[in-house]
């Protein structure tokens, strides 16, 4: 994540200062935390319905949050973050709806949405000089990050890290996992997250696309399920 670290990017007219690179560090720690109240962890992205048809073990479930990061959500995410990154009105306004159009049940749409929604009203209410509407979670995240200054290419690695640690979390109290070998994954994925938000920046909306149809479906299933701890 050492990559435009030490950039300082101007942004629109809307902004009044410029973040450094500690500045931005932080900021985005604080935004990205599971402490942030965007009410991340009560969200399993159809994991959950994976787990209790057996379609995910513990054997396989670092192989499906991979999938997710690389081939799924995770980089539709970071590409729709980019794409907000600077964007103002009917352009922010397309990213957005192309992100609720992209989610593949109704519950993938209440995360997004929910998460999204929480996320802009706080940020808002720290920093109301630089408000940020109620949005798709990656869209809201990457029009904030642009009104503060934050790098994109940290912003979008940042995020995909926050979004995989939130899926191993779920794994480590579904599954069971341990929490040692939890934070193994999981620092397995992270080191995946720099790559897949370079290539999601690269190819834009233009070549947005997903191919993690298992994970699609399971978050379908998921609302069927006769027991369940998670939303989605």
């Amino acid at each position: 994540m050492s990559t435009g670290m030490g950039t300082i990017m101007a942004m629109g007219t809307r902004m009044t200062t410029e973040a450094t690179a500690t500045e931005a560090v932080l900021r985005l720690a604080q935004w990205l935390s599971p402490g942030f109240p965007v009410g991340a962890f009560a969200w399993s992205h159809g994991l959950e319905a994976a787990l209790v048809e057996g379609r995910v073990t513990r054997e396989s479930v670092e192989d499906w949050l991979a999938g997710v990061l690389e081939d799924g959500a995770g980089r539709a995410d970071a590409a729709l973050l980019a794409a907000a990154h600077g964007a103002e009105g009917d352009a922010l306004a397309e990213v957005d709806a192309l992100a609720r159009a992209l989610a593949p049940s109704a519950e993938r749409l209440a995360e997004t949405v929910e998460q999204g929604t929480a996320f802009a009203r706080t940020v808002t209410a720290l920093w109301p000089e630089r408000e940020v509407e109620a949005m798709a979670y990656p869209v809201a995240v990457g029009r904030a990050a642009g009104l503060h200054g934050l790098p994109l290419e940290l912003t979008a690695t940042m995020y995909l890290q926050a979004f995989i640690g939130n899926l191993v979390a779920v794994a480590t109290r579904a599954v069971p996992l341990g929490q040692t070998e939890a934070q193994a994954i999981l620092a397995r994925l992270t080191e995946r997250c720099e790559a897949v938000a370079r290539a999601a920046i690269a190819g834009g909306l233009d070549r947005l696309g997903t191919a993690s149809f298992a994970g699609d479906v399971a978050a379908m299933r998921h609302e069927a399920l006769y027991s369940r701890v998670f939303r989605s």
